[in-house]
C-alpha cells in the first residue's frame, strides 16, 4: 500500500455504539487516515459495493437486520468482489470463525477485544495480506502461462526436428552413395555439401536441446 493513502472502510453494523467506537479508534494511527462509510443493512452494503469502487476493506458484524454476516460474505463472493473482509462478532464462536475464514474472510475479531491499537493494525495487516496474496496469484498465473507456452514450443520443436530429420537422413545416405561413385578429383562439391549438411544437423541439435525448464522460469 501507498504510505499515506486514505483507507476507505465500509462498516456494516446496526449498532450505533459500535460505529462510534470504530470511528474513535480510527481517528489517529501512525499518521494513517481512514474514511468510514457506515451501512446498517446487507442490502445497503451490497449497493455501496456495486457503486463505490473506492472501498478498500469491509468490516462486517455477524448479526445484521434481515441477513447475517456469513450470508453477506456469500453474496459478495457471488458478485466476484475482491475487497478484503474483516468479520466481527460479539461472541467467541470458533465454528463461526472457521466458517467465515472458509468464505475468504481475512481476519476475525471479537468486539470486546477491539482496541484503539488492535483495530487499525488488523485493518492494515488484512490489506497487506490481501495485497501479497494477489501478487502471488498474479505470479502463479504468469508462471502457468509461461509453462503452457514453453510446452507448446517444445511440441513444435519436436515436430520440426522430426520433419527435418527424416528427409535429411535420406539426403545424407544418397550423398554417401554418390561420394563412393565419384572420382577423388570430383568430390570437392560433395565435401562442401557435407560441410553445410553438418551445420544444418548442428542447428537442429541445438534446437532440440533448448532448456525448456529455464524458458518456463524466465517466461
Amino acid at each position: 500500500m501507498e504510505a499515506h493513502k486514505t483507507i476507505t472502510l465500509l462498516l456494516v453494523d446496526d449498532d450505533i455504539t459500535f460505529v462510534k467506537i470504530v470511528q474513535h479508534h480510527l481517528q489517529k494511527f501512525q499518521g494513517r487516515e481512514f474514511k468510514l462509510i457506515w451501512k446498517e443493512r446487507v442490502e445497503e452494503a451490497l449497493t455501496e459495493v456495486r457503486e463505490n469502487k473506492a472501498i478498500d476493506i469491509i468490516l462486517t458484524d455477524y448479526s445484521l437486520p434481515g441477513a447475517n454476516g456469513l450470508e453477506f460474505c456469500l453474496q459478495l463472493n457471488a458478485m466476484n468482489s475482491e475487497i478484503p473482509i474483516i468479520f466481527v462478532t460479539a461472541t467467541r464462536d470458533f465454528k463461526l470463525a472457521v466458517d467465515a475464514m472458509k468464505l475468504g474472510v481475512e481476519d476475525f475479531l471479537v468486539k470486546e477485544d477491539i482496541s484503539e491499537l488492535l483495530l487499525p493494525k488488523t485493518i492494515i495487516n488484512a490489506l497487506e495480506k490481501h495485497r501479497t496474496r494477489r501478487q502471488m496469484e498474479a505470479v502463479e498465473k504468469r508462471m502457468l502461462i509461461a509453462a503452457k507456452r514453453a510446452e507448446a514450443i517444445r511440441e513444435l520443436v519436436v515436430t520440426v526436428c522430426h520433419e527435418f530429420n527424416n528427409p535429411l537422413a535420406a539426403i545424407k545416405i544418397s550423398a554417401d552413395l554418390l561420394s563412393r561413385q565419384f572420382p577423388e578429383n570430383e568430390k570437392k562439391l560433395l565435401r562442401e555439401f557435407d560441410k553445410h549438411f553438418q551445420k544444418i544437423e548442428g542447428e537442429i541439435k541445438r534446437l532440440r536441446d533448448i532448456n525448456f525448464e529455464r524458458l518456463e522460469v524466465n517466461g
